[in-house]
């Protein structure tokens, strides 16, 4: 009888439920939505019984689309959103609505980890910068301003060890997960006693740690009812959502390298060391394979740039497309592809939502410069798409500074623009790699980190027969001086905008 593994990827808009053969192929997926509340600014929460809900029906679901019976199933396995803050009780209740990533209320409490710790130590101990996005301080805000909450709080979860207990009764993480806390040594794979000191929390607070290849338990007989499994089905750990996106683009040996081309972006590689930049622009999880890190910059706003674009400046593309029963971005990156290389000496800078890696500055915003009566519409529309591969550059050359990279894989949904992909291999002068499963890179990631645990691969790199380069775009180096001018000019003007970006935060802020 055919054997499946089961994938659920708690993303932040809906769980994308995702059943793989033993060999690779994909079976069926289904997307079951949940909301996400922003009660105030700055504020985003989710409801983990959205979640619990959103696995049931999706399981369910799945079953019946793909024809496979509740026995079928070897293993559940996860990949899911990381850096949350969602406390329970000691049954496992939820005490509150999980504080998700994208939440930055904790500004106050990022300011006094910095003052007590120093953000060259909690880099240099966790990985990552101090930063209100992480769930330490997302942690210490509910402390200072909903005591009653923390005072009944058992253990501190991430999405998927929520489900992971509704479905095994186990209160567990992974080493990936736990890497996004700034509360985890990733050198000794252990919480860090200094750091958890230093801000005066109880270790009994988080779950214990486990690489991301391990079973939890079997699904229970209450959970079996509700999600139509079988009692007793293993129950695997899995990864947060980028480390098991690495493992499913097939970045699974050191110095391979993949970007992810969605809303927000982000590069990564897979190296044996922790990857430590001199300005702390980049930062480092743990790889699905415990053996490895994956060592990343992230960027805000990359595909989230190009819908903005659509949505407010390309009114007569979108209805044109509505019309022709085609894409508006077809029609946008038509026009990209006429325009010349270099979009007429036009830039976009893509802080639309402040940036992450490598600015790190809340306050920068976008910016067109260069804007002439010569600018065509295909100039703007090939200089924003330009634009997001130079913030990305930045990215990439602080990572093969350290560690020789020889191509890209691309996954994620952007990596189905024709237009934005040759833009990118002539921005980087690097061949880009398509493998057969880009929109489903990360699923697969937790899939195979299911089979890993349960014996069925010997290890992560079976990934390479499963998810195989189908085309190759290469760069065209006669662009390479063009583009190295563009992108000196780029970071100039970002350098010369800081001043003006502080100005009108203090204008928005004296001006609400």
């Amino acid at each position: 009888m055919t054997q499946y593994i089961l994938a659920h990827d708690l993303g932040t808009s809906g769980n994308k439920a995702t059943l793989y053969g033993l060999d690779g192929i994909l079976a069926a997926s289904v997307l079951c939505e949940y909301p996400t509340f922003t009660p105030h600014p700055g504020w985003v929460e989710q409801n983990p019984d959205d979640w619990w809900q959103a696995v049931c029906t999706g399981t369910q679901q799945l079953l019946q689309k793909a024809g496979v019976q509740p026995g079928q199933v070897a293993a559940i396995s996860f990949s899911a959103q990381m850096m949350g803050c969602l406390l329970v009780d000691a049954k496992g209740q939820p005490l509150r609505n999980m504080i998700i990533w994208a939440d930055t209320r904790a500004a106050k409490q990022e300011k006094e980890m910095e003052e007590l710790l120093g953000m060259e130590f909690v880099y240099r101990t966790t990985g990552h910068r101090i930063s209100a996005s992480y769930s330490a301080a997302k942690l210490l805000w509910v402390r200072e301003n909903e005591p009653e909450v923390y005072a009944k709080a058992a253990k501190m979860l991430h999405a998927k060890d929520y489900i992971i207990h509704k479905l095994c009764g186990q209160f567990v993480t992974d080493y990936s997960d736990a890497s996004g806390t700034n509360l985890f040594d990733i050198n000794t794979k252990e919480w860090s006693m200094p750091i958890l000191q230093a801000l005066d929390i109880n270790p009994a607070l988080l779950p214990n740690a486990y690489p991301s290849a391990t079973v939890a338990g079997g699904v229970s007989t209450r959970a079996a009812a509700e999600t139509g499994l079988l009692q007793g089905t293993p129950v695997v750990i899995g990864g947060g959502d980028g480390s098991c996106a690495c493992v499913g683009a097939g970045v699974v040996k050191e110095g391979t390298a993949y970007n992810v081309l969605g809303s927000s972006s982000w590069i990564s590689l897979a190296s044996k060391t922790p990857v430590y930049d001199k300005e702390m622009r980049t930062f480092n999880w743990v790889h699905l394979d415990e053996n490895l890190y994956t060592p990343c910059g992230t960027m805000q706003a990359a595909g989230y740039s190009y819908q903005w674009y659509k949505n407010v400046l390309c009114g007569a593309e979108t209805h044109a497309a509505a019309q022709a029963g085609s894409s508006p971005y077809k029609l946008i990156d038509e026009g990209a592809a006429q325009a010349k290389p270099g979009a007429g000496g036009l830039l976009y800078l893509p802080y639309l939502l402040g940036e992450r890696s490598p600015r790190w500055n809340h306050e920068a915003r976008g910016a067109f410069v260069g804007l002439s009566v010569n600018s065509s519409k295909g100039d703007i529309s090939r200089a924003v798409l330009e634009g997001v591969g130079f913030n990305l550059r930045v990215i990439l050359d602080i990572l093969r500074a350290g560690h020789p990279i020889q191509e890209i894989t691309m996954i994620g949904g952007g990596a189905k623009g024709a237009v934005w992909l040759q833009i990118l291999a002539d921005i980087w002068q690097l061949p880009l790699q398509l493998p057969t499963y880009r929109e489903e890179a990360t699923s697969m990631g937790a899939a195979i980190c299911g089979g890993v645990a349960i014996g069925a691969y010997q290890g992560y790199n079976v990934i390479e027969k499963m998810n195989k380069p189908q085309q190759t775009v290469q760069p065209n180096p006669k662009l390479a001086p063009l583009y190295n001018n563009l992108y000196a000019a780029f970071n100039t003007a970002y350098q010369n905008l800081v001043p003006t970006y502080t100005q009108l935060a203090a204008f928005n802020q004296a001006y609400p």
